[in-house]
């Protein structure tokens, strides 16, 4: 199995969720597409690892909602006991960065601006997603993790990662425009 198949199968061990369900809930870490994720699901149905149950609509086309078989939680086990591959980045502001003295100051502090604006809007949509969350009792008022055995354990982390990553970026890119030249 794919990294992907395994990141469907650690979704559905939280719970059941169409495909259309299961793509939006996987963007935030693997972006994938339609294309990708239904030819897996059909591939991970028919090797046993999860199950679907058809779920009528009356506006809309059935749905097929997924479900993790015994044999794909054992399956996310074993995964998870594995180690995690190094980590991909692809960055393209990071190639421009190394060859910036070939621009203009104005065209690299734009570079730079813009990519600030991004990521403080990152940062606003991050810390929604946390008071959402806490609002309605899935992380802690208290700022404190939930239990290790919580299913919200991991969700809690991986927010608190993606708030402490965008701070990080904001401190790294507002440095990095008090290095260059002002515009005379």
């Amino acid at each position: 199995m794919n990294t992907l198949s395994y990141g469907l199968l650690s979704i559905l061990a939280q719970s059941s969720f169409s495909g259309y369900d299961l793509m939006l809930r996987l963007q935030p870490f693997w972006p994938a597409k339609h294309s990708q994720i239904y030819p897996l699901l059909a591939s991970l149905e028919k090797e046993e690892y999860v199950s679907y149950e058809h779920v009528a609509q009356s506006d809309k086309p059935d749905k097929k909602v997924y479900s993790l078989t015994d044999k794909g939680k054992q399956a996310l086990r074993d995964w998870l006991s594995e180690p995690a591959a190094e980590p991909v980045t692809r960055d393209e502001l990071m190639l421009k960065a190394y060859c910036l003295s070939n621009t203009d100051p104005e065209g690299a502090r734009r570079l730079f601006s813009a990519r600030l604006e991004y990521y403080r809007k990152r940062l606003r949509q991050h810390e929604d997603k946390a008071a959402l969350l806490r609002e309605r009792g899935e992380f802690p008022m208290n700022g404190e993790a939930p239990p290790f055995e919580s299913i919200r354990f991991g969700s809690y982390i991986l927010v608190e990662k993606a708030l402490r990553t965008t701070r990080s970026n904001i401190e790294w890119t507002e440095w990095a425009l008090s290095l260059l030249p002002l515009p005379e």
